[in-house]
C-alpha cells in the first residue's frame, strides 16, 4: 500500500513538474502609461515583474545567459495597449545596429516578443525591434511559417547605453486578435539575437529537435477587464503616376481608401476599395523556352499580408487576380492585334479572416476585376474594332479550418471564379489535413482536391490527391509522399499548378544537427528517391535520386551542394506540347554548389556554380553556370551589393514549333547573363533611399538542321526541316533593363510618403550571333519607358478621431 501510494505521488510529481516547465510572467495594469523613448525611467518599471534567465537555442541549445549579456523584460498594460520594456546588457562596441528598411533583419541585433492570445501554440503575432530602431512584425502559424507581409502600426524606441541597449514598445490592442472574455492565460515568448555570432536566446526554453516553436511559449498572467477599442483603421491615399514612352506622355491621378475593421475581437475585415498598385516593383522577366508559364512573386501589399488561411492546400495564387487576360482575340487573315492589355484592372478586394478561442478559423476573400478589351485593326482599311478578352470577373474564396491538440489542423477551402458572359467559370474544392501526434514525433499531411470547369464545350471535373507521412523529431528523419492528378484537374483560374496527369512517389531520408560539432554550427544531409508515372495512361515517365547537404561553420560561412541523377530513360510528355507525344532523354546528371561568407563582415561574398550533362549516345549536351557577387557595408547607413550570373548551354535540344502534324525539335546553343545591383541609404529608421538595377540578356541559336519528333520519343533529321523553311526564324536575342530608384519617408506611425522613378528597356529579335556588348547597344537604341510615381498614404485610427476633432476645435477657438 505504501509502495502504491509512493508510486502515485511520484507520478503526480512528474505531471506537476511537467506543468511547471512553462515560465510565467504576471502583468499588472497601470494608470500612468510609460513614455515610449527607450529610457526605462518611468515609475511603472520600478515595480513591474521581471522576465529574465534567458536560454540559448542556437547554435548551442541550453546555454544560459551571463551577467554580461543578460536580458531583463518587463510588461504592463492599460485600456489601450500592452507596454514592453527590455534592458539588453552588452558591450556597446559590439552591438550590431545596421539601419534597414522595415521587416528587413539586415546586420542588427534584435529583441522580439511573440504573443499568442488564444494560447493555442499555433497562431502567433510577432513584434521585433532592432538595435538600430527598425521595426519588423509578422504573423506565424504552421501553414505559412512567418509571414512578414503582414504589417501593423505600433510604437517603439531604442536607447544605446554604456552597458548595453534598452527599448520600449507600445502594442495597441488593434494589432492583436483575442477574446476579451477569456484573458486568463496568453502564450508569450521573448527572443533575442546577437548578430555577431548568430546566437539566439529565448525566455522559455525550447527544444528545436521536435514540435512547433509555439508549443514552447511561456505564459502571460494577470490581464483582466480588457475592453478592446473599436478596431477600425483607415488608410486614405492619393497618388500620381507620370509616364513617358516614345514621346507619348500620360498623367494619372488616383485617390482611394484601404480599411481594416475588427468585426469581432477575433475577426478582421480588410478592404481595398479603390486599389492602387502603381508602386509594385518590376517582375524579373527572363526568356522562357519551357512548356509551362512563367510566374512571379506577389508584390501588391494587400495580397501579401494576412492571407495565411487562404493558402490552405495551395489553391490560391494571388497573381491571378488582375493578371493578363485569359483569351486571345479571334482575327481573320487580314487583321492584326494592335493593342492587347498586359493586365486587368482590380476594382476592389476584401478579405475577412480570424480564428475563435476554440481554434476554428474562418476566411472569406472576394475581388472584382474590370472588363478588358483588345483592339484589332484591319490591315487593308485601317478600320478598328474591339473584342473582350477578359470579361467582368468575380474571384471568391471560402475557408473553414479547425486546429486541435496544439499541433494539428483540418480544413476545407473552396475557390470560385465567375466570369460574365460566355467565358469559362471555375470552382475548386479541397479538404486538407495536417496531423501530428501528441508527442510531436510523427506527422501526416493529406490533401484531396476537386476542380470543376464550366466551359463552352461543357463541364470538366478533375481530381488530385497528396499524402505524406514523416518522422518529425530527432537528428535522423525520413518521409514518404505520393501525389496524383488526373488529366482534367485544373485549379489555375485562381491557383497555380504547372501540370496535371501524374502519379508520383517519393522517399526522403535526412540527418541534421542541432548544436555545434567540430567546425560546424549545424549541418543537414538529405538523400531522396523519386519515381514518376502518368495517371492516364498509367505509364512510367521517370526515376531520379540524389543527395544534398548544407551547413553553417563556426565562422558563420554557409555552404551546400546538390547531386541529382536520372539514370536510364526519362519520358517527357510536356516538352512536345502535343497530347500523347513524348521526348526521351537518358542518364541525366547534375551537380551544383553554393557558398556565402560571413555576412557580419563589411565585405561579404556569395557564389554558386554547377554543371549538368547527359550520358546519352549521340548527344553532346552540357549546361554550366556560375554566379558571383560582393556586398559591401560602408557603414550602418549605406550598403551596396552586386551579383552577376552566367549560364551556358551547348547541345541543348528542345521544342521549336509544330508544322501541320510534325512536332519540330532543334539543337541549340544558349547563353544567359544577368546582372543585378542594389544599394540603400537609410537616413534613420523612417527614411530610406534605395536603388535597384537589373540587366538580363539571353541568346538562343539553333543548328540549321532541325528534327521531327517520332512516335517512339526519338527524333529524326531526315524530314528536311531547317531554320529556313519552317516559316520564321527561331533564333532569339532577348534583352531587358530595369532601373528603380525609390525614396520612402514614414512621417507618422503607419503613414508614408513614397516617390519612385523607374525606367525600362526591352528588345526581342533574332540576332542570336550578336555579342553581349552589341546586344546592350541595340537595347539602348530602343525607346525608353520613364515612370514617376508619388504616393501619400495616411494612417488614421478611428479611436484617434475624437482627439483630432477636439484639437481642431481648440485651434479654432484660439483664432
Amino acid at each position: 500500500m505504501k509502495q502504491s501510494l509512493l508510486a502515485i505521488c511520484m507520478v503526480a510529481f512528474c505531471f506537476i513538474s511537467k506543468a511547471q516547465e512553462k515560465k510565467q510572467l504576471h502583468i499588472q495594469r497601470t494608470d500612468n502609461a510609460p513614455k515610449i523613448d527607450g529610457i526605462l525611467d518611468d515609475s511603472v518599471w520600478s515595480t513591474a515583474e521581471k522576465a529574465q534567465d534567458f536560454i540559448q537555442f542556437r547554435p548551442t541549445p541550453g546555454v544560459k545567459d551571463s551577467e554580461e549579456n543578460k536580458t531583463v523584460v518587463q510588461m504592463t498594460y492599460d485600456d489601450t495597449a500592452l507596454y514592453i520594456a527590455a534592458y539588453l546588457y552588452d558591450d556597446p562596441s559590439k552591438i550590431a545596429k545596421q539601419l534597414s528598411s522595415r521587416d528587413n533583419f539586415g546586420n542588427a541585433d534584435f529583441f522580439g516578443i511573440i504573443l499568442n492570445p488564444n494560447n493555442d501554440a499555433q497562431n502567433d503575432t510577432e513584434f521585433f525591434l532592432f538595435a538600430s530602431g527598425t521595426q519588423a512584425d509578422a504573423i506565424a502559424n504552421p501553414t505559412v511559417g512567418e509571414d512578414f507581409g503582414w504589417n501593423s502600426v505600433w510604437d517603439s524606441a531604442v536607447s544605446i547605453n554604456e552597458d548595453g541597449w534598452s527599448l520600449e514598445m507600445k502594442i495597441p490592442y488593434r494589432c492583436l486578435r483575442f477574446d476579451n472574455t477569456n484573458l486568463e492565460t496568453w502564450g508569450v515568448q521573448f527572443h533575442r539575437r546577437f548578430r555577431r555570432d548568430e546566437s539566439q536566446y529565448v525566455w522559455n526554453e525550447i527544444d528545436i529537435s521536435k514540435g512547433l516553436i509555439g508549443q514552447y511559449h511561456g505564459e502571460l498572467k494577470g490581464l483582466t477587464n480588457l475592453e478592446p477599442p473599436t478596431r477600425l483603421a483607415f488608410y486614405p491615399f492619393v497618388s500620381t503616376v507620370q509616364n513617358n514612352f516614345e514621346g507619348v506622355y500620360e498623367s494619372n491621378f488616383n485617390a482611394g481608401l484601404d480599411v481594416k475593421f475588427g468585426i469581432t475581437e477575433n475577426f478582421t475585415l480588410d478592404a481595398t476599395l479603390i486599389p492602387d498598385f502603381s508602386q509594385a516593383g518590376f517582375d524579373n522577366v527572363s526568356l522562357n523556352l519551357g512548356p509551362f508559364e512563367q510566374t512571379f512573386s506577389e508584390r501588391r501589399q494587400f495580397f501579401t499580408e494576412g492571407v495565411d488561411l487562404f493558402n490552405k492546400a495551395n489553391l490560391f495564387f494571388s497573381r491571378r487576380v488582375g493578371s493578363a487576360p485569359i483569351t486571345d482575340p479571334v482575327t481573320s487573315a487580314n487583321e492584326e492585334v494592335v493593342d492587347f492589355p498586359e493586365s486587368v484592372k482590380v476594382l476592389n478586394a476584401i478579405k475577412v479572416s480570424g480564428r475563435t478561442q476554440n481554434g476554428l478559423g474562418l476566411g472569406f476573400f472576394n475581388s472584382f476585376t474590370e472588363k478588358a478589351e483588345a483592339i484589332i485593326e484591319q490591315i487593308d482599311t485601317g478600320e478598328r474594332r474591339r473584342e473582350v478578352v477578359e470579361p467582368f470577373t468575380n474571384y471568391n474564396i471560402v475557408v473553414v479550418d479547425q486546429q486541435f491538440n496544439g499541433n494539428s489542423s483540418i480544413g476545407l477551402i473552396n475557390t470560385n471564379v465567375t466570369r460574365e458572359g460566355h467565358f469559362r467559370d471555375a470552382n475548386v474544392t479541397a479538404l486538407s489535413a495536417n496531423i501530428m501526434n501528441k508527442r510531436n514525433t510523427y506527422a501526416i499531411r493529406s490533401d484531396v482536391k476537386m476542380s470543376n470547369l464550366n466551359l463552352m464545350t461543357g463541364n470538366e471535373t478533375g481530381f488530385s490527391t497528396f499524402f505524406a507521412a514523416r518522422k518529425a523529431h530527432g537528428n535522423f528523419r525520413y518521409s514518404f509522399d505520393h501525389s496524383y492528378a488526373d488529366t482534367e484537374f485544373d485549379p489555375n483560374d485562381l491557383g497555380l499548378q504547372f501540370r496535371n496527369n501524374y502519379n508520383n512517389f517519393g522517399i526522403d531520408i535526412n540527418y541534421r544537427t542541432f548544436e555545434p560539432s567540430g567546425k560546424w554550427n549545424r549541418y543537414f544531409a538529405n538523400f531522396y528517391v523519386n519515381y514518376t508515372r502518368l495517371a492516364d495512361p498509367s505509364t512510367f515517365t521517370g526515376f531520379g535520386l540524389g543527395v544534398s547537404a548544407n551547413g553553417q561553420t563556426t565562422k558563420l560561412s554557409n555552404m551546400g551542394f546538390n547531386l541529382n541523377l536520372n539514370p536510364g530513360r526519362q519520358f517527357d510528355y510536356f516538352e512536345p506540347r502535343r497530347a500523347g507525344s513524348f521526348f526521351i532523354t537518358e542518364n541525366r546528371a547534375n551537380i551544383n554548389g553554393w557558398w556565402n561568407s560571413n555576412d557580419n563582415k563589411k565585405l561579404a561574398l556569395s557564389a554558386n556554380a554547377g554543371v549538368e550533362t547527359l550520358f546519352e549516345e549521340g548527344r553532346d549536351y552540357v549546361n554550366y553556370w556560375l554566379g558571383f557577387g560582393p556586398r559591401y557595408r560602408f557603414n550602418d547607413k549605406f550598403i551596396v551589393s552586386y551579383f552577376v550570373y552566367r549560364e551556358y548551354y551547348t547541345g541543348d535540344r528542345g521544342y521549336v514549333t509544330q508544322v501541320e502534324d510534325d512536332v519540330i525539335f532543334g539543337d541549340r546553343h544558349r547563353e544567359e547573363i544577368e546582372q543585378t545591383m542594389s544599394a540603400s541609404y537609410n537616413f534613420n529608421p523612417r527614411n530610406t533611399l534605395s536603388l535597384t538595377l537589373r540587366n538580363y540578356w539571353a541568346v538562343v541559336e539553333y543548328d540549321r538542321q532541325l528534327f521531327s519528333l517520332q512516335e517512339n520519343g526519338r527524333v529524326t533529321n531526315t524530314t528536311g526541316y531547317t531554320t529556313s523553311n519552317i516559316g520564321y526564324d527561331p533564333n532569339v536575342n532577348f534583352t531587358t533593363w530595369n532601373f528603380d530608384l525609390s525614396y520612402s519617408w514614414q512621417f507618422a506611425p503607419g503613414s508614408f510618403l513614397t516617390a519612385l522613378y523607374r525606367n525600362q528597356l526591352f528588345n526581342f529579335d533574332s540576332a542570336a550571333r550578336d555579342s553581349y556588348a552589341e546586344s546592350l547597344g541595340t537595347l539602348f537604341d530602343q525607346p525608353i519607358n520613364h515612370t514617376l510615381s508619388v504616393k501619400l498614404q495616411y494612417f488614421l485610427d478611428y479611436n484617434q478621431i475624437p482627439a483630432l476633432l477636439q484639437g481642431n476645435k481648440k485651434g479654432k477657438n484660439k483664432v
